[in-house]
This record gives C-alpha cells, structure tokens and sequence, in this order.
C-alpha cells in the first residue's frame, strides 16, 4: 500500500469514529445517566474507537428488548390485577400505630414507586443454615399437592442441594406442575450438567432465563441477570432470600473465600402470592404463558392471611420499576433514628446510598455495615474498598467478617423495620439484576434478623479509621482506579 494511499485510510477512518463517537455521545446525552456514568462513557468512546461505541451498544442502556418490553408490560398489567384483589379483600388495611411514624411513609412510597402494597396478616420464620434449608425446601415440595415454582441465579450439584432435586422429581411423578428457572450464566455449568435432563424426564419443566451472547446484546443488553431467589409450593408457602440453590460446603471450594454464608425465610399468609406471582411473572416473561394460566396450573389461588407481620414486597429490575428499589432503600436509610446495621458481600453502592449513610450517622445514627473480609471479584474487592474512607471519616462502622463470604443481604433499622432479599448495595443489583427485596414492618422479625447479624458482627473485625489513613500510596490509588469502573459495573 502506497504512503498516500494509507493516509486516506486512516482520514477516512479517522472520519468514520469521529462520526460514530459524535452519534453515541449525542444518545449518551440525551439518555441523561448520571454524570459520572455518562463521562466515564463519552471517555471509552472516544479513546477507545469502535470499541468504545459497540460496547455502549451492547451494555451502555438497559434495553430490554421489545418482546420482553411488551411482556412486561402485560405482567404488569395481571400484576395491577392482583394488587386490586388484594385491596377488595382488605389485605392492604395496615394497623399503623403499631409501627415506627416513618414506616408508613416509606410503605406509601413502595405503593408509588414500585406499586407494591403492604401486606397485613403475614408469616415468616428466618434460617440461617444452609442443610436446614434446603432439607426445609425439599420436605414442603414433599407437601406439595398442585404446583412448585422455583427461580435462582445459581444451581450447583452436590450434596443437599440434590435433596431438592429429589423432592421435585417425585412431586413431578406424582403429578405436580413443577417449574424451575434459573438464570442463563448464572447457572451455565448446572444447565451444562445431567441434572435439568433428569428433571426433564420425569416431568419438571425447566428454563434458562436472559440468554447471553453477542446476537443477544444486539436485540436487548446481554448482561442483564435474573438474580432472584423464590421458592412457591402450591399457594401456601413461599421461600426467598439470598441463598442460591447450593450446599455451600460444594460452592466454588477453590475461590479462596470459605463457604458462602447466608439466610433464607419461609413465608406463609399474605405475602405468599405477590412473590408467587413474581416467579410465576419470571416464567411468563421467558416463554409467553398468561400469568392466569400459569397461576391456575400452580395451584396460586385466593391467599388466606396467617401471622401478625406486614410485608412489602418489591420488584426490582429493568423495565419493571425503574429506581424504585433505590428510592425505598434511601427512604429506609433516611428514616432510622438510632440504628442501622447493613449486611452485603458486595459494597459498591451509588453515591446517593453513600450519602444517606453519611448522613445518618452525621445525625447520630449508629451505622454499622459488615462485608466479607475476602470475595470473589478482584474488581469488586478493590472498588468496594474505596467507598471505606468516606464512610469511615463520617463515623460509620465497617466491619469485615471472617468466616466466609457472608452473602446475606439485609438492612436492619431501629430493630424494628427491616429489608431482606436478594439486592446486593452495588450499582450492579440496583440497575441491572432482577431482585426480589422484602420489607418487612414487625419488631419480632426484626429482633430476630438483628441477632443474626450481631452474631456475624461477633465473627467480624474493625476497621480502624485512623489505621485505614495509613495505607500505602499504592493500595489507595489501585482502589480508586477501579472505583472509577463502579458505575459501568
């Protein structure tokens, strides 16, 4: 190639990205991310030619897709449905006195945002042993008598986990509708394995959720995650929480991290049909089935209301309720007055979140957060630790534990109104994943799961703010690299 010739090849390629840097970084514009996403954006592109702008395309939104679009919005439409049932039959009536003043508040702003009501006359009974589980789980699918619908980010083969599979291989032979989704990466070695065949064979129907791939990411994003957990038998128990289908004892033994630790609740009463309609919902999504006709084969009938707790449960995901799962956790935030005790294996949270905690414990809230000392994400582990010094200059309490990679996911305030799911506090469980959060208005609950966590407090150490200062120029700047990656995460 002549030297002339090259030079028009480069001016016209030169020409080229300039062009397309301009079109993406006027959609970047005009889609109004947060700042300090859209410069990080506008930055790849133009550094990065070609790469910078195929990879916005393919992860930069949150496109769905206009299948799945239309989908949910026929869910939401049954959702809407349900929601007036539950109003005729007066489940929505809440006694308020008997809660904090802000519960109310913030159960009006679940209503708005996320248009999920508080439920009245709900039961729920905490675990946080992983055999205890899962033989739980296996012994109601045993009592099944219509349907079993189960969603999860993971299934792993081997050891009680294969309790479950069991059980739900006789229910299926014994004519139960049995379903089972779980998410397409998430669950990429289990749906690899024998296991979804043997199922298949006796009668259980089972589905990946949100495939991967590069054709994907041309019709919606291709990173988006169904991260729920949601176990329902018939239309009398439900189970979620943020353990995946594993024994933990078998779960990424060569991670370096110890076994996963994490904490699961079994619900019966009114709250059993909302999360049962969410998994049933996932399923929709993912194959086109009427959610009547899904609910009816389920056995997902009229609820009968049992216990004394109030529970709010909300969906979160893209297309379903934009920041409402964000906004109810800074309405929880904002309302503590004495305490708040945060778990999550992952803190890379959006700067809102760390704000409201900074000033929580600013007006004299005791705020007190528990991460893993080790996780799984080098990337993560990094860019969690640069939020540290923010929050730890502000007064609050981080505490690593050291006894595993705590999984659990819950939020504690003033011992008396809690929040337990699936989300974990980073931008990634916030935007991006499917999730499933319980509010749950009731002090016994809420002395329960604040007794769990003090237990993983009295297996945690601090971290000494001033020790922390003193970390070596280099362990501070490879943080906040990465944290500059934590809105693309």
């Amino acid at each position: 190639m002549s030297v002339e010739s090259f030079n028009h090849s480069v001016a016209i390629t030169t020409l080229v990205h300039l062009l397309i840097a301009l079109a993406i970084g006027i959609r970047v514009i005009m889609r109004r991310p947060a700042p300090g996403v859209a410069l990080a954006w506008l930055f790849l592109i133009v550094i990065l030619p070609f790469v910078g702008a195929l990879s916005y395309l393919l992860i930069g939104e949150r496109r769905i897709g206009a299948q799945r679009t239309h989908r949910i919005d026929s869910l939401l439409g049954a959702l809407g449905e349900q929601r007036g049932a539950m109003q005729w039959e007066h489940l929505t009536e809440v006694d308020w006195s008997r809660h904090p003043a802000g519960a109310a508040r913030l159960s009006r702003l679940g209503t708005k945002v996320a248009g999920s009501s508080t439920l009245r006359g709900c039961d729920l009974e905490l675990f946080c042993d992983a055999e205890t589980v899962l033989q739980a789980i296996a012994d109601d699918i045993d009592t099944a008598k219509s349907g079993v619908c189960m969603t999860f980010y993971i299934w792993n083969q081997g050891g009680y986990a294969d309790a479950v599979l069991e059980a739900l291989i006789r229910a299926a032979q014994r004519g139960v509708t049995c379903r089972v989704l779980v998410d397409a990466l998430g669950a990429r070695p289990w749906l690899r394995g024998g296991q979804p065949q043997r199922l298949r064979a006796a009668g259980v129907e089972v589905k990946s959720a949100l495939p991967v791939g590069i054709l994907h990411g041309f019709v919606g994003r291709t990173d988006l995650r169904l991260h729920r957990k949601i176990v329902l038998i018939d239309d009398g128990v439900a189970w979620t929480g943020s353990m995946n289908l594993v024994d933990p004892r078998m779960f990424k033994q060569d991670s370096g991290v110890g076994q996963w630790v994490d904490a699961m609740v079994r619900l019966r009463g009114s709250a059993v049909a909302p999360l049962g309609a969410m998994a049933l919902g996932d399923w929709m999504l993912e194959t086109g089935v009427p959610l009547e006709e899904l609910a009816r084969s389920a056995g997902l009938a009229r609820i009968v209301p049992s216990g004394e707790a109030d529970i709010q449960v909300v969906p979160s995901g893209p297309g379903e309720s934009g920041d409402a799962l964000l906004q109810m956790l800074l309405g929880l935030i904002n309302a503590a007055e004495e305490e708040l005790v945060l778990t999550t294996p992952y803190l890379v949270p959006d700067e809102s979140v760390v704000w409201a905690l900074r000033g929580a414990s600013g007006r004299g809230v005791q705020v007190s957060i528990i991460v893993p000392e080790r996780v799984d994400s080098l990337l993560t582990r990094h860019a969690s630790r640069s939020y540290f010094a923010d929050l730890l200059n502000a007064g609050v309490g981080i505490f690593l534990y050291r006894k595993g990679l705590l999984h659990t996911k819950s939020i504690v305030a003033d011992g008396r109104t809690s929040m337990f799911g699936t989300v974990n506090l980073d931008m990634r469980s916030l935007w991006l994943n499917y999730e499933n959060t319980l509010f749950v208005y009731d002090a016994d609950f809420a002395g329960k799961l604040r007794a769990l966590q003090q237990t993983y407090l009295a297996d945690s150490h601090a971290i000494d703010p001033d020790q922390w200062a003193r970390r070596s120029p280099k362990e501070c700047f490879l943080d906040n690299a990465f944290r500059l990656m934590s809105p693309l995460l």
